[in-house]
């Protein structure tokens, strides 16, 4: 339920879900621009629509670099005869559990924060016109993301923490 000043947040008890979206996203890392593409699945027709979009979209003189998470709709037969079809594009697993280095999951949870949390959507339709009038307004005046920490800095910290708890006994 909407939340008012000084009220907390609370559910009713009949919650009724209408229904999900699934988006796929690509964040231009250099301009902080997104091309999407909302569909009612998550399989591999879909994300193979979603790389022919991309591919229109982004010049055909640029190789393409995306970061994925290890779903397995990114690595199916038939997503690697298209990708063997279309060598600019390169595709780059992130760890399990290390999606944190995904760019793209931060804009996720931009979206989240601003758009969806909180939220009233009746229907599918009203969720994905709220999502697509989101990106749009975003991609007037896109915000790429800066990382506060140069590589060497976040593995030095991250040695520091691994000798930390090595040295703990635990």
């Amino acid at each position: 339920m909407p939340i008012l000043p000084g009220t907390p947040a609370r559910a009713t008890h009949d919650y009724k879900r209408n229904g999900t979206s699934s988006l796929f996203a690509a964040l231009n890392t250099a301009s902080g621009k997104v091309i999407r593409s909302l569909h009612a699945r998550h399989r591999a027709i879909e994300f193979k629509k979603f790389l022919i979009k991309i591919d229109k979209e982004v010049p055909a003189d640029l190789d393409i670099h995306m970061i994925l998470d290890n779903y397995s709709t990114h690595k199916t037969p038939q997503i690697k005869r298209w990708l063997a079809a279309h060598p600019r594009f390169h595709l780059h697993f992130t760890p399990t559990g290390s999606s944190w280095i995904n760019l793209v999951e931060r804009w996720f949870a931009e979206l989240t924060t601003r758009k969806l949390r909180r939220g009233v959507h009746r229907s599918v339709p009203k969720l994905n016109a709220d999502i697509e009038d989101w990106i749009e307004h975003w991609n007037e005046n896109p915000n790429p993301y800066v990382w506060a920490k140069t590589a060497d800095e976040t593995l030095d910290n991250l040695a520091g923490y691994c000798n930390t708890i090595n040295a703990s006994g635990h």
